[in-house]
């Protein structure tokens, strides 16, 4: 009877001990389980957490690249932008100085040059209308001196107007007296379209009455010059 317990008894304890290296043996797998899902997550989030830092990395570069991009293109455009102002700015004063030439061109035709009298043909005379006519000059080779102006044509006698500017040109061409040599004593009608004029020198040495006539659309022409002794205001 003892026998048969203690056979019983180391049954007992052996199938005790096979239980518990089984439940060791499942502890430490689940342990090792653990272990494994451990190294697994941490190697996830610090190799996961080195791609993000990457990608926002890379993305932070190519912003910076977009941007630098953007920048470039505009300050290509400013430059083109810069550079179309800088050629209309000396178009336009290229543009102004033509003007300026043609302008001045234009006032340089506006200042008529008439064509020389012939001194060889002069016919002078002593004397002449009148006592005080020291010696009257007349020359065939005397032309119209030109104008500016169109259309049917009047005397006149304003100062300020083209008409009279053309007279006292005439009158320069005629004696020649330069006009900013010469006193205007007197210039008034003498006709329809004639004129007569009486001018002298600056210092007096020189006086002359003019008579002139106008041509249509050929301007004022000189027909006698009489050189004076003394001023007479006609």
């Amino acid at each position: 009877m003892n026998r048969n317990y203690d056979s019983s008894s180391r049954e007992s304890r052996s199938e005790l001990r096979g239980k518990r290296r089984k439940t060791n043996l499942v502890l430490n797998m689940l342990i090792g389980l653990v272990i494994l899902l451990i190294i697994f997550v941490s190697v996830k989030i610090f190799f996961g957490g080195n791609d993000e830092n990457a990608a926002e990395k890379e993305q932070k570069i190519e912003s910076k690249q977009d941007e630098k991009d953007i920048d470039t293109e505009e300050n290509k455009n400013s430059a083109i932008d810069e550079n179309k102002d800088e050629k209309q700015t000396e178009s336009e004063t290229e543009n102004t100085d033509e003007s300026e030439e043609n302008s001045a061109d234009t006032e340089a035709d506006d200042e008529i040059d008439p064509i020389p009298a012939n001194e060889e043909e002069e016919v002078v005379t002593e004397g002449g209308s009148n006592g005080n006519v020291k010696k009257t000059i007349e020359n065939p080779s005397w032309n119209p001196i030109g104008t500016t102006q169109t259309g049917e044509h009047y005397a006149v006698y304003d100062k300020e107007s083209v008409d009279w500017a053309e007279m006292l040109q005439a009158i320069s061409y005629a004696t020649g007296v330069d006009q900013s040599n010469m006193n205007v004593w007197f210039l008034g009608n003498n006709g329809f379209n004639k004129s007569v004029g009486t001018i002298t020198t600056k210092d007096q040495k020189q006086i002359y009455r003019v008579y002139i006539d106008w041509v249509d659309g050929q301007g004022w022409k000189p027909t006698k010059v009489e050189e004076l002794n003394k001023v007479e205001k006609k």
